[in-house]
């Protein structure tokens, strides 16, 4: 029988980082999409099923924090990542508070 892979939905508007941690992940056996802002994220979070979203924070059309209260509102258990480079506390704490179950700079 054959182990299905991971999916993760990975949003980061940066083409170069995004696409190194797309092949990186996929390097490591994971299933990877790969939007480059909120809203594009949005629609193949919609579209799909995944088992982990790996969010930036700072994004145009639609930053991490909007698009990670619009995945809690669509899934609850679906497991969310920050990985940013905004790392005041407020920023932290923000995004727990939207639904992040872990926050990464």
């Amino acid at each position: 029988m054959e182990k299905e892979n991971k999916k993760i939905l990975l949003v980061e508007d940066d083409q170069n980082f995004g696409a190194i941690l797309k092949d990186y992940l996929m390097l490591n056996d994971f299933e990877v999409v790969l939007a480059k802002n909120g809203m594009e994220g949005f629609e193949k979070f919609k579209k799909d099923t995944y088992d982990l979203c790996i969010l930036d924070v700072m994004m145009p059309y639609k930053d991490g924090y909007t698009l990670a209260k619009e995945i809690r509102e669509k899934n609850k258990e679906v497991p969310i990542v920050f990985l940013t480079a905004k790392t005041m506390k407020e920023d932290v704490l923000k995004g727990y508070k939207v639904g992040a179950d872990d926050y990464l700079n």
